[in-house]
């Protein structure tokens, strides 16, 4: 199908509606909400044939299920566009986040990354945990765009491999080292959610949360190194014999994590100072951190040149995010005005008295609504009525560890994240190949943070 010239230009459609909607999370009218809601389904319906048919098929599920479920409620159809617009916010983090990859790729803090990852390594098992434990340590300080950061250095070095055998690799190495630094990150809203749903410190919770991260990392790097090691890196004979610049490196690393440090040091302190969101924070923070920082490395020009055509090519081609987290907005916020959510309930409350028991549970109940696109966040809110209970049986710093790990599980397998999603679209991937390829990580990291509850009580 040949494309109208219109889609060329369709990222200045985009821009317009973030713009209205950051402005509108400062000012917040309903009816410039409602008119955000108009726009963007008629957004909705430019994405839609532009759109993969993986997620025609998946945007097409959601609205025709979240429709119906809507209709049951009796509420009027003219409220609809109101519930569309409740994932904009990641939406305009995912537009942004071009900017933070094209400082690094301007500092050529990729190629320093490049030469860490390659390194005296031999093949895909020594490669597995160095893989991993970086994106842990970009994922602690940068967030999502730590993820894409990595799988496109991992892309490129991975390039003469076939493409199942690189995927799989790169899904399952970047997606868990990411996942498991979001369990202790004081960056991770999820963490903040728990903490404020129990009443916990984060102190007395970050020594345990820590050793659950420790020994989930141990042993899936022990079993990435047994799982890849008959697969041969493949890198040239050239790269084997580079010399390293130890020292060059080591100040090109130690910029990039001081920088991150600085850049999550802000988010903070911004969120605290003006009362905002986290994915607020950060898309109003990327571009101009991302510039000064071009301007401190001189490289302001390499920055423009780099980014202005990296961001309208990305932007142009959002329609796989915006068809689907749109779609999701109206499945989800049906789903939390019908009666679905009671049978949730119901068999957590029957196995009140097994403690055990319901501790796994409530992290399998994370896993499974997961599957249906609904947020870790969105999970707790569910989860709220069995929950307030317990913490009068039951220590919350057990509680809030369940709900932390049933959360970081779920980056990892769910299928309709924004992670797994984003994944999916950077490797040309099936969300779903993504989701049981990882399944068996987020069931143990469960199970470990379930013993360790158990061991709390």
């Amino acid at each position: 199908m040949k494309q109208h010239p219109f889609y060329r230009y369709i990222y200045v459609y985009y821009s317009f509606i973030f713009i209205i909607y950051i402005i509108n999370m400062f000012i917040g009218s309903e009816r410039l909400n409602y008119l955000l809601g108009i726009l963007t389904t008629i957004l909705l319906i430019l994405s839609f044939p532009l759109a993969s048919r993986l997620f025609k098929t998946l945007g097409g599920s959601f609205l025709a299920i979240g429709g119906y479920i809507y209709f049951t409620t009796g509420q009027p159809l003219l409220n609809i566009p109101e519930l569309l617009t409740s994932n904009l916010s990641l939406l305009a983090l995912l537009a942004m986040l071009p900017w933070m990859n094209t400082v690094v790729k301007s500092g050529k803090f990729d190629r320093s990354l490049n030469q860490l990852i390659k390194s005296n390594v031999s093949d895909l098992g020594k490669l597995y945990p160095r893989s991993s434990i970086i994106t842990h340590i970009l994922a602690a300080f940068l967030n999502l765009p730590a993820a894409t950061i990595a799988q496109e250095v991992l892309k490129t070095n991975l390039a003469s491999l076939s493409k199942e055998l690189r995927n799989s690799f790169i899904t399952t190495a970047t997606l868990r080292g990411y996942s498991l630094a979001l369990a202790w990150s004081p960056l991770e809203i999820t963490l903040a959610v728990a903490i404020f749903t129990t009443g916990v410190d984060y102190v007395s919770l970050l020594p345990w949360l820590l050793l659950i991260v420790l020994i989930t990392i141990l042993v899936d790097s022990l079993w990435g190194r047994i799982h890849f090691k008959n697969y041969s890196f493949g890198i040239s004979v050239e790269d084997k014999k580079q010399d390293i610049n130890v020292i060059e490196l080591t100040k090109k690393i130690s910029h990039l994590v001081l920088s991150l440090a600085l850049f999550l040091t802000l988010v903070i302190l911004f969120g605290k100072l003006f009362e905002l969101g986290f994915s607020l924070t950060v898309t109003l923070l990327i571009f101009p951190f991302a510039f000064v920082w071009s301007i401190i490395m001189k490289r302001n020009r390499r920055f423009w040149v780099i980014g202005w055509n990296t961001w309208k090519t990305k932007t142009n081609s959002m329609q796989n995010f915006f068809v689907l987290f749109v779609s999701l907005s109206l499945f989800s916020n049906s789903l939390n005005e019908s009666s679905f959510l009671d049978l949730i309930q119901r068999p957590l409350l029957l196995v009140s008295d097994y403690s055990f028991i319901l501790l796994f549970l409530i992290q399998a109940v994370f896993v499974f609504l997961s599957l249906f696109g609904i947020h870790p966040i969105a999970t707790i809110g569910i989860l709220t009525g069995i929950i307030t209970p317990l913490l009068e049986i039951m220590n919350p710093v057990s509680i809030a560890i369940v709900l932390i790990t049933g959360s970081v599980s779920t980056f990892t397998v769910g299928t309709y994240g924004l992670l797994v999603t984003l994944t999916s679209v950077n490797l040309e991937q099936s969300p779903y190949r993504i989701t049981l390829k990882n399944m068996p990580f987020a069931l143990f990291t469960g199970l470990i943070g379930t013993l360790v509850a158990y061991l709390l009580l």
